[in-house]
């Protein structure tokens, strides 16, 4: 009985997997192709390749990788919230 009331109230929607494109995705890869978003992953990649080039470093790039997402987040952000439903 309650889970007839709750489905009364609260309707599911069924969606096939692939049905389901994530708006957040789609902005991200487009945002990385662009302005300062690409730069900051070149910085990202170069501090990879340097600490995978050494055998003992205390180097992380955890700040690079912290910059980059942060850009994308930005870019991402001023348009993610009028294209969901």
């Amino acid at each position: 009985m309650a889970s007839r009331l709750f489905q009364s109230f609260f309707p599911s929607v069924k969606a096939q997997e692939e049905d389901i494109i994530d708006p957040q995705t789609v902005l991200r890869e487009k945002c990385a192709q662009e302005g300062h978003a690409t730069h900051l992953y070149e910085k990202y990649q170069a501090c990879n390749d340097r600490v995978n080039s050494r055998s003992q470093t205390t180097e992380t790039c955890v700040e690079e990788l912290f910059d980059y997402m942060h850009e994308l987040d930005h870019c991402v952000n001023k348009t993610l919230f009028s294209k969901l439903k």
